[in-house]
């Protein structure tokens, strides 16, 4: 999964020089900064000297300086600064700077590439443009769930439960079970149409514009989603943390014009990954509260499926015609998995 090129984060979070976000994927500790080029670049996320990682969290800084020893990285992530310098004689600053991960700004999105791939081209050149330019960051935060990452990531990709899971919230928006699956090499795009698209029967067929009438769910092979919403464009990385643990790592991102949503979410705590972001009570506000809802449902039902694993009730899961993103992603995985061994 590390020679896959896996969206890290939205362009957003890194919108001016200095900006970076330090986290993990796929176990990794990874810094992303915007340099003072303009360029978006990764590193992994340690010290050439003794080994700590260099940054926590996000914001922005004009250097990274190890609060260990303060060896000192640029935003290029040379080596600037190494206290004392004398102790180290024959020290190559060219040869110490932080390691850096192949990173591509493309089709909307930040990927980083852990480890060398075999020269497939193809991986970003199948995904359509993901998320428009001129985009602003209301939130952005994480939530540990005692759930296996693939769990999780099954609940984004069928729209077969929405009436019985979402009784309340999203099936009085949204269709049961009715859903056009669309392909783009091992990503997947899962369209939800909304109830109102019968709206756009009074509309003349030329006329007619799907925004604000669904919701389409990307799945960037392996474990990010893209979801988008009328006021709102999720960006939510699955991470496994362990056998029986994950990270959801949220974005949430707006058009810059969008009066309806605050220039700062809640500090509440996010009941979910699909965190309310806006305040001030308009309909970004309730949408908002949708989606988080909904959120919640869905990792509920998640965390009953990782305990019912302990009752050895099933050798494997069945997956029927409404479920085909599901049976996708799991082929793709298998021969991703095959290819490594």
């Amino acid at each position: 999964m590390r020679r896959t090129p896996t969206a890290f984060c939205p362009p957003v979070a890194l919108a001016d020089p200095g900006s970076y976000v330090a986290r993990s994927a796929a176990g990794t500790p990874i810094l992303a900064v915007r340099g003072a080029d303009g360029v978006a670049r990764a590193f992994r996320n340690a010290c050439r000297h003794r080994g700590a990682k260099i940054a926590e969290g996000a914001g922005c800084e004009k250097a990274f300086v190890c609060r260990y020893h303060g060896w000192t990285y640029g935003l290029d992530g040379a080596l600037r600064h190494v206290p004392h310098e004398d102790g180290f004689p024959g020290l190559d600053h060219a040869t110490r700077g932080l390691v850096a991960l192949e990173t591509v700004e493309e089709r909307g999105l930040v990927f980083v590439t852990q480890e060398p791939r075999d020269g497939d081209g193809a991986v970003l050149s199948d995904l359509p443009e993901l998320l428009p330019p001129r985009r602003r960051l209301v939130f952005a935060g994480e939530q540990d769930i005692p759930v296996n990452w693939k769990i999780l990531a099954e609940t984004f990709l069928e729209g077969y439960h929405i009436r019985s899971t979402h009784r309340e919230t999203f099936y009085p928006v949204q269709f049961d079970n009715l859903n056009v699956v669309e392909h783009f090499g091992r990503n997947t795009r899962i369209t939800f149409p909304y109830r109102a698209v019968h709206k756009l029967r009074a509309v003349p067929p030329a006329e007619r514009k799907a925004e604000g009438k669904l919701t389409y769910v990307y799945h960037l092979f392996p474990n990010v989603m893209l979801a988008t919403f009328p006021h709102f464009i999720f960006m939510v990385a699955i991470e496994p943390l362990a056998i029986d643990r994950s990270r959801f790592q949220t974005y949430v991102t707006t058009a810059d014009d969008d009066g309806d949503v605050a220039r700062k979410p809640s500090a509440a705590p996010a009941a979910n990954a699909m965190v309310g972001a806006a305040s001030g009570g308009g309909p970004a506000d309730a949408g908002a509260a949708l989606i988080a809802a909904g959120g919640a449902e869905d990792n509920a039902v998640a965390c009953a499926i990782q305990q019912g694993l302990a009752s050895n009730a099933n050798e494997f899961f069945e997956f029927g015609r409404f479920e085909g993103g599901i049976g996708h992603f799991h082929r793709n995985l298998h021969a991703a998995l095959e290819a490594s061994q």
